[in-house]
């Protein structure tokens, strides 16, 4: 047997009884985990199913390297935490979300399973706001990130700072955002302004659909202005 630690992003009931698991693991990346029984009456694990749940897949080793395994055992992490709050249901979920829709071809990718693992732990000392920070993170990771620049405008299409205005939503204001967080030495500690966090926000989900191939605004980021604005 072979132990997988993964981060649950989406899961599907299947039959009566059974589930499907879509997972980042940190051993192969992008996975699905078939697991029997999961809803059955005396199975007590149907609660480790909340998004960016960290879990202990147990699998057979021939099974880990196909893309669906069978779990014979289902644990905890030991990253594992129990939330309650609205807010970091929320934010949790959203995150999943954009990660199911971003990571389902990715593989082994261990700064970004650390990534992960890193907002996380920021949303279990209630720092709600770090899925903003870890969405920017993740276009680091992926190499889709802007250039520093002098200039003040970013162009959200070709990731450059420029003289000129080349998007309507990407102001002066919006552009020293971006700057911000590219020169910040921490950016889960960078703070902003209510307006400022929309702001961003929405000019995180325009860059993504210029430079992620088929993107779209998950309906979950719905639920998240929702309890944030």
């Amino acid at each position: 047997m072979q132990i997988i630690k993964g981060f649950l992003l989406s899961y599907v009931k299947y039959g009566d009884s059974d589930a499907i698991l879509h997972c980042f693991t940190e051993e192969t990346g992008f996975q699905s985990f078939f697991a029997k029984g999961l809803y059955t009456a005396k199975n007590k694990k149907k609660p480790y199913l909340f998004p960016l749940n960290y879990l202990f897949f147990s699998v057979p080793k021939k099974a880990a390297e196909s893309r669906i395994s069978r779990v014979s055992k289902l644990e905890a992490g030991t990253e594992s935490h129990d939330f309650q709050n609205v807010a970091a249901s929320s934010v949790l979920f959203f995150t999943a979300d954009f990660l199911h829709q971003v990571l389902r071809e990715e593989g082994k990718n261990e700064l970004l399973f650390q990534e992960i693992l890193k907002v996380r732990n920021e949303f279990v000392e209630q720092n709600f706001d770090a899925y903003l920070a870890f969405i920017f993170k993740y276009l680091m990771v992926s190499g889709v990130a802007p250039l520093k620049g002098n200039e003040r405008f970013l162009n959200p299409e070709s990731g450059i700072f420029e003289a000129e205005i080349s998007h309507s939503f990407f102001n002066e204001n919006v552009s020293e955002i971006w700057l911000k967080f590219l020169t910040a030495p921490e950016i889960y500690a960078v703070k902003l302004a209510k307006k400022d966090k929309t702001a961003f926000l929405h000019s995180l989900m325009i860059y993504c659909q210029f430079h992620i191939t088929n993107f779209y605004v998950p309906n979950s980021l719905a639920v998240v202005r929702e309890i944030f604005e």
